[in-house]
């Protein structure tokens, strides 16, 4: 029934959200992009990645028609793209500069809306771009909202597990204490709902940390108060469903969780049709770094902390049988709905990767590099006369990745001073590669890049000094990791961290001259 098409390894950090407009795919993650693909084949369109977020992308959306991509960060912005074009059209704050853990636009591009970690929500006017109001509407973090299909509601979800309904004046119609226990994750209004007289009734989606897909009848009668009554609960998933969302004719609802599935479910009857098991696994030193940083204050069962391939964003094409899956495994699935033609998915694997972007400059892992891609790296290294060679070889990324000085003499480098030149340049690569491969407590949660001058803060964290100041300056007297009130400002230089990062540099540095070394002796 559902099948995998394709899979997109361009991120160099988890996968934090998928979206779909009618032509285009949009992911967001964590090491600050956004990449735009075609559906016509999943290649990445030549704007792609957009750059514009200071710190991790937690949140993607498309408008209705399809013109503008948002997306917000912890850098408490919302930036709206250009669809088209990639450019930056508007960056909105959040008015106390918080982070921003999701973003929402009305179906009919009316209102933008914005959860904060402080509890707050932002809603603008989108077409004139002005902020109508920012309201406290949890104790907690904001970490999921929708509008419904009629664009006068929308909900919110949060860290502490309830939902709330709202009117366009961030008026409350309705709570739903504990919804999920241990927080809320995500949630969606079916497109579709139903009058029935005076009344209206919308489907939602949620999912939480409980483990648990929950559909509620969200009912609105005219002169009454609006109510919200659970219609079913799906626990297909054994541990936190992080994801959901409905297929646009509103039959189905699909769900990523953290035992590292995609389900797919019947919306109406609650059966699962199938369940989707194919993200890769990666690194294990994301998983903990993850959990604290998306769900902060939260605490997890150690047993769900070292599950690897987390299933983090799921969404589904508007047009066309797609569904895509994201993961902290840094790749995106993309799968086709129905049996479909098995050349049509020969034909969209083989392009996939047309129109990219020189991996090197784009974030592709040098082992996921095509035999192209090694043939471009090699001109724009000037080793124009070695293209020949490696394309009648048929060397590609993982081929590039292992080639030593007799392997490279097998192939019939005779001059050892190009030999020598060649493999220089490929440890300079893997070395330039590998640095965000640096163990997981040298990197700033804050930016996920490796800390120069590294420095305790009060939560007992350590972070770059410069993130960290720009972090309390910017009015954010939280912790980046807890979002707790941080008890001082003050910062501590964590000289023994400082120390091991440039011991580790150090032995990168050394184990790159020391194969330099060997092939020149050669």
């Amino acid at each position: 029934m559902v099948s995998l098409i394709c899979t997109l390894r361009h991120h160099t950090d988890e996968v934090t959200c998928c979206a779909f407009s009618p032509s285009l795919l949009a992911t967001s993650s964590g090491d600050k992009t956004l990449r735009v693909y075609t559906t016509a084949n999943f290649s990445e369109l030549p704007f792609s990645p957009l750059r514009g977020h200071g710190y991790g992308v937690h949140c993607c959306c498309f408008s209705s028609c399809g013109s503008f991509l948002l997306s917000c960060s912890t850098d408490g912005s919302v930036i709206v793209w250009s669809a088209e074009t990639g450019e930056v059209k508007e960056t909105l704050e959040h008015p106390g500069r918080s982070p921003l853990r999701v973003c929402a636009l009305a179906p009919d591009s009316s209102l933008l809306l914005a959860g904060a970690c402080d509890g707050t929500a932002a809603l603008w006017d989108f077409r004139s771009k002005t902020l109508r109001r920012c309201a406290t509407v949890s104790e907690a973090s904001v970490v999921a909202c929708c509008f419904s299909p009629c664009a006068q509601m929308f909900v919110t979800g949060c860290t502490r597990g309830d939902l709330k309904l709202w009117d366009a004046h961030t008026s409350l119609l309705h709570a739903e204490k504990d919804a999920h226990d241990l927080g809320v994750t995500c949630c969606c209004f079916a497109p579709q709902f139903i009058i029935n007289g005076c009344c209206v009734e919308f489907r939602l989606a949620s999912c939480g940390q409980d483990s648990q897909l929950k559909i509620w009848i969200v009912s609105q009668r005219e002169g009454a108060a609006c109510t919200m009554n659970l219609l079913q609960t799906l626990t297909s998933q054994t541990a936190p469903v992080l994801s959901c969302a409905f297929s646009s004719d509103g039959e189905w609802v699909v769900s990523g969780s953290v035992d590292k599935s995609v389900a797919v479910y019947d919306a109406s009857l609650g059966t699962v049709l199938q369940t989707l098991k194919q993200h890769d696994s990666f690194s294990q030193k994301h998983r903990v770094q993850w959990c604290k940083s998306i769900f902060p204050g939260t605490a997890f069962a150690p047993s769900l902390m070292w599950h690897h391939r987390y299933v983090t964003a799921v969404a589904l094409s508007p047009t066309f049988p797609w569904i895509a899956t994201g993961s902290m495994d840094r790749s995106v699935n993309v799968w086709r709905i129905g049996d479909g033609d098995d050349s049509t998915a020969a034909e969209s694997k083989e392009t996939r990767c047309q129109g990219r972007k020189l991996p090197g400059h784009s974030g592709l892992l040098l082992t996921d590099w095509s035999e192209d891609d090694v043939q471009t790296w090699l001109r724009d290294e000037g080793l124009v006369e070695l293209v020949g060679i490696f394309k009648a070889n048929n060397i590609d990324g993982p081929e590039l990745s292992q080639l030593n000085k007799e392997t490279a003499a097998e192939l019939g480098i005779e001059s050892v001073g190009l030999r020598g030149r060649l493999l220089r340049k490929i440890e300079a690569l893997k070395a330039e590669q590998n640095g965000s491969e640096a163990p997981d407590e040298f990197l700033c949660p804050i930016t996920r890049e490796l800390m120069k001058d590294p420095v305790i803060a009060a939560d007992g964290y350590s972070y770059e000094r410069e993130s960290i100041e720009s972090w309390i300056r910017g009015k954010n007297k939280t912790s980046p990791m807890t979002n707790l009130p941080l008890q001082t400002t003050l910062l501590t230089p964590n000289r023994s961290l400082k120390m091991a990062i440039t011991r580790w540099k150090s032995n990168q540095e050394t184990a790159a001259q020391s194969s330099s070394t060997s092939d020149n002796k050669s």
